[in-house]
This record gives C-alpha cells, structure tokens and sequence, in this order.
C-alpha cells in the first residue's frame, strides 16, 4: 500500500469515526478502533500530512481531528461504488411505496421513508409540468357559466382550473369542448399541448368561439407558464438531532427549506439514476454553507420528472444516504412511469 493510500485509509477512518460519535477523532483512537496495521506514530504522522493537506482540522483547542469539506469530498469522490441496500431493506422500499394510492401518497411516503432510512430531513419535488405530457383533460361545468379544467399528466399530477365564461354554456358546446380537448392534448407534452389549444377557437363556429376562446386562454396559461413548484417535507423533527454540535447552523438550515428556493434550483439539475453530492460550500446559499446535500432525479426511463434530496449536516453517513436516496428515487420513478 502507497503511503497515498494509507493517508485515504486514515481519512476514511476519521470520516467514520468522527460521523459515528461526533467527537474529534485522535491517534490513539484510530489505533484502538481500526485495523490500520502500522503504528500510532505512523499515524500521527499521516494526520499531519492531512492537515496540512487541508482535509482534516483542529477544532479548538482540541487534540483531535475532524474532516474538513476538502475532505468530505475526497472521501466521496473516491467511493469505488455506492453501496446497494440488501435485498430486504430493497423489498421493504417497493411494498411501502407499491401500497400508495396517488401521486400525493407516493411522494409523501417516498419523503418520510427517506427521512426515516438517513435520520435526516428529505425533500421530494412534484412531478414538473414542463416535462409531463397530457394523459387526459376533463371538463366538468360548475354554473351556466362557470367551468373547471382538470388536467392530468402522465405523471398523475393533477392541475384544476376555474374558466369564467362571458356567457352561459349548453350541455352540447361542453360536449364539443371535451371531444376537441381530447383529439387535441392527448397524448402531447405540454409546449406541444399549448400551441394546439391555441388553436381550437379557429376550428369551431363563431357560436363556439367565445368558449373556445376563454378556455383556450386558461389552458394555455396552464401548459406554457411556469406554476408554482411544491416541495413534499419530512424529517424536520431530525434537525435538532442532526446539528447538536452546530446549534449555531440550525436557523440557516431552517430558513432555507422555508424559502425552497435553493432547493428547487438543486432539484432541478438531478439526473435520472444518478446521485450528486454537494458538501459546504459547494452550495450556492450560505444558509446550507455547514450542511450536505445528496440529490437524485425519478423519471421513467431516461426522462426525469424531478427530483428528491437528502438534507443534513457535512457529518454524514454518505455512502448509506447515497445508496437510500438512489433506491428510494428509482422505485419512485418506476411507480410512477407504471401509472
């Protein structure tokens, strides 16, 4: 074994110790605690080379180490692989999820078996509208003169509009409406399903027109702006837990899943079957500077949907979250694109 080596050893032997207790780690520990083979002096001497690496730090005054994010993310970057769950942590991921009912229940059980399998806060993103494509639209009438438009995606997201029309409506235009919806939107992405609404006013008699016209600028709205993107939370009762030894960081952490901004922006950049790793300040927000985030994006196939994340301290267990959180988004992926 290089002395390179060796040195990543001691870090990642640091990195678990220091993970498991929350202490700072020192010499005769690692000694005492992992089979390093080479003696205590050996060791201290590695350890100063990684400090002055900077990928491990003297909090303090104290006599041990604790990694730095330098160190985090070398520790990281150099995982061979991430660790699969075993066959019975997997079987108990699908039935929990397999037993949802609705889009809504899938997410909300995909967060809180997340946040229960890494003790950490999850965080899952409603199925994006941009991406979806249109499975059905019904029409349901309210009052002479009122419509609601329920459009449901491929995903199972669910989008309901209220249409005020300038006048009252028959039984037989409403039926028009659902026919010219159907042969229209079906079956498109929403950029696609947009410019087909579009155009419905002009293929109807001028009697329909008005209708036509009102729904056409509701839907239209619908398909092409960007809604207002909801986030699914679970977890929070762990934040206390998760930064005992960074009271201090607490109320960043909390201000920024508030705002979801951030969030959002992260989730948004998730691959399918891919899981990304950002450490300290690797994240844009100052909010999140002490904390780690561990992403993944759920779709069907190679198409993502949107994404899901771990939220928790730098001092995590990263190859058990990275493997939960790749797990929980494939299942999701697959329960969804089977729907």
């Amino acid at each position: 074994m290089s002395a390179d080596d060796r040195r990543f050893e001691v870090l990642r032997a640091i990195v678990a110790d220091y993970v498991a207790t929350h202490e700072p780690v020192g010499s005769k520990a690692l000694v005492e605690r992992h089979q390093l083979n080479v003696s205590a002096a050996t060791i201290r001497n590695d350890m100063a080379v990684l400090e002055e690496d900077g990928l491990i730090a003297q909090p303090h005054t104290s006599a041990g180490r604790v990694p730095t994010d330098k160190g985090y993310r070398l520790f990281v970057d150099r995982l061979a692989a991430v660790k699969p769950l075993s066959p019975a942590e997997r079987h108990a991921i699908q039935r929990f999820l397999a037993e949802s009912v609705d889009l809504d229940d899938v997410l909300r059980r995909s967060v809180r078996l997340l946040s229960q399998l890494t003790r950490q806060v999850a965080v899952v993103q409603y199925p994006t509208l941009t991406r979806a494509i249109v499975r059905h639209v019904e029409v349901v009438p309210l009052a002479p003169s009122r419509l609601l438009i329920v459009v449901i995606t491929d995903s199972g997201r669910v989008e309901q509009r209220v249409v005020e029309l300038p006048t009252d409506v028959t039984e037989e235009s409403v039926a028009l409406l659902r026919i010219k919806l159907a042969e229209s939107v079906t079956g498109r992405r929403m950029a696609e399903a947009a410019a087909a609404v579009e155009q419905l006013p002009g293929q109807v008699s001028s009697r329909s027109a008005a209708l036509f016209s009102a729904v056409a600028a509701v839907l239209t709205r619908t398909f092409v702006e960007s809604p207002e993107e909801r986030l699914v939370l679970s977890g929070t009762s762990n934040l206390s837990g998760a930064w005992v030894d960074q009271p201090s960081t607490l109320r960043g952490v909390l201000e920024a899943l508030d705002e979801q901004v951030t969030l959002l922006k992260l989730l948004a950049l998730a691959t399918a079957d891919s899981v990304t790793v950002r450490i300290g300040e690797e994240n844009d927000d100052a909010n999140l500077a002490a904390s780690a985030l561990v992403t993944a994006g759920y779709g069907a196939g190679s198409m993502v949907m949107g994404g899901l994340a771990v939220v928790g301290p730098t001092r995590m267990d990263y190859p058990g979250t990275m493997a939960a959180v790749r797990a929980v988004a494939r299942y999701v992926g697959e329960l969804l694109g089977e729907r």
